[in-house]
């Protein structure tokens, strides 16, 4: 879909950026460079008069997006978690994104249920509410199943969602190209690989069955979990425009009145929420990526209700380990450190001065831990490392732009439950024993493990990847007799069981 009618989109928008008066405020929240300002007006200065209109009692910025379209609320809500980059005034304006959006009505919703589940709507449920519940991609109805009487949230895709996601994240591509173009110094920031994600993310979303299976994943890796629960999926009743899950009942985690009336102790629960999510994102490599309060619920019984799978975070355990290891340095103001890993996990240029790296990330601590308890704040300590590591030529690492978002939203969350928490304190167990476990003495072990299994299966291989090796590297060597092949076949296996033994020798002594 990629071409020239990309730019009558763009034009659009900018024009709707003037018309509802958002565009100075969107330019001055980004701190956009002054090319960027000129072209950003060019494109929708002369053209205010074919902007749309939006909603007057909005904000301007929230107007602008919600006449703009799905694409563009989907985006909106990602910068509201985000007043570290787009500031507090941006954010909070942005944040109505995330709460009730006008809905579509009920009887297009059970039109696209019949032909998901392809049974009359009637034979399915003996109830089908109103919307309960609306957002850019989809919306909830409340449900009774028919057969078993079960109570039931149905999530219904939007009609003709795809189509227009596809139309709008097209024209984020040549707007990402040309903030690449009109603004050098955002290269480092990589904006065609932040829209990539943005893409993948939205992709995900747009097929329920993927946002299914993610629920059922995240419940078989949180099912221990004290205190935490997600509702259960109906496959039977789930679709790729539909998903179908048991109601949750609870009182919204934004409702501190609602909370306080019912007996829920707000410390606790905004040390859980943090806590719980460090657990899910290092433990596991498998977070929720979009945990703002429209998507939390506290149980009668206490326990934190996550609903809304459609955006979640994986990182690889090596990630993992660097993201926990900078995080222990800050807890334990182990500056250096936290260089030596930027450097080790090549975040930063290897012709740096590690050691002036250092210093300048002291600068961005020592001011932090220096704040009363309720001042100190993970947006701003992201916001000055980002300063930092902008001078030290690092580039935006994509894979963790979900995750340091969804940090950012959780302390949120947790701050509007108790204001005076100090997170470096709630942190500091779970990043220590996650750091413990895997890169101790026992994590050291089980690295050798897997690499003892990885050399017993690939044992009978290893003679031909050797000889193919050498022939790679203009080495032909005259190819082995049979037995002599099977002989180092043989000794590759013996060495790998071996090594795999004197291994689980070890852990079992320590």
């Amino acid at each position: 879909m990629r071409g020239p009618h990309n730019i009558w989109r763009l034009i659009r928008t900018g024009a709707t950026l003037e018309r509802t008066g958002a565009m100075n405020k969107v330019l001055d929240a980004f701190d956009a460079s002054k090319p960027l300002r000129v072209v950003a007006r060019a494109l929708g200065l002369p053209f205010k008069f074919l902007g749309y209109k939006g909603d007057p009692t909005m904000p301007p910025a929230t107007r602008a997006l919600t006449a703009l379209g799905p694409a563009y609320i989907k985006f909106g809500q990602v910068l509201s978690t985000r007043p570290d980059v787009v500031g507090d005034e941006m954010a909070l304006q942005l944040r109505v994104l995330q709460d009730k959006l006008p809905p579509f009505d009920v009887a297009t919703a059970k039109a696209e249920v019949e032909k998901e589940l392809g049974q009359p709507i009637d034979t399915l449920f003996s109830e089908f509410s109103e919307p309960v519940a609306a957002a850019s991609i989809a919306q909830v109805h409340r449900a009774r199943i028919a057969e078993t009487g079960e109570e039931v949230a149905v999530k219904v895709l939007r009609p003709g969602i795809e189509k227009a996601f596809r139309k709008d994240v097209d024209a984020f591509y040549l707007a990402a190209r040309m903030v690449e173009l009109f603004s050098p110094g955002s290269r480092r920031l990589r904006p065609m690989d932040v829209i990539e994600h943005f893409d993948g993310v939205v992709r995900g979303e747009l097929d329920l069955r993927l946002e299914s299976s993610s629920a059922s994943e995240f419940a078989h890796n949180t099912r221990a979990d004290a205190g935490f629960e997600l509702p259960g999926i109906k496959w039977d009743y789930s679709a790729r425009r539909v998903m179908t899950m048991t109601w949750a009942d609870g009182v919204p985690m934004g409702d501190n009145a609602a909370l306080d009336a019912a007996g829920h102790d707000r410390v606790a629960l905004s040390e859980r929420i943090l806590q719980l999510f460090l657990q899910h994102a290092l433990r596991d490599g498998f977070f929720h990526g979009d945990m703002h309060q429209g998507n939390l619920k506290v149980a009668p019984n206490g326990n934190i209700i996550a609903l809304d799978f459609g955006i979640m975070g994986h990182i690889d355990e090596y990630t993992r380990r660097v993201y926990a290891e900078i995080l222990y340095g800050f807890i334990r103001k182990d500056y250096k450190r936290v260089a030596e890993v930027h450097f080790e996990a090549g975040y930063v240029p290897a012709d740096k001065d590690v050691d002036e790296f250092a210093r300048a990330l002291r600068a961005v601590g020592e001011p932090i831990f220096g704040m009363d308890a309720d001042r100190i704040s993970m947006a701003r300590l992201l916001s000055y490392l980002f300063e930092v590591t902008e001078r030290f030529g690092m580039e935006t690492r994509t894979e963790l732009i979900l995750l340091q978002r969804t940090m950012v939203v959780v302390e949120g969350v947790a701050r509007s439950l108790n204001p005076q928490m100090n997170i470096w304190q709630v942190a500091a167990p779970i990043v220590t024993d996650y750091i413990t476990k895997s890169i101790g003495p026992k994590a050291i072990v089980g690295d050798l493990a897997k690499t003892a299994r990885i050399l017993s299966r690939f044992g009978p291989r290893l003679p031909a990847l050797i000889e193919a090796a050498l022939i790679r590297q203009g080495n032909p060597v005259e190819r082995p007799h049979r037995p002599f092949k099977r002989w180092i076949a043989g000794a590759a296996l013996a060495g790998a069981a071996a090594a795999a033994g004197l291994i689980f020798l070890i852990a079992a002594l320590t």
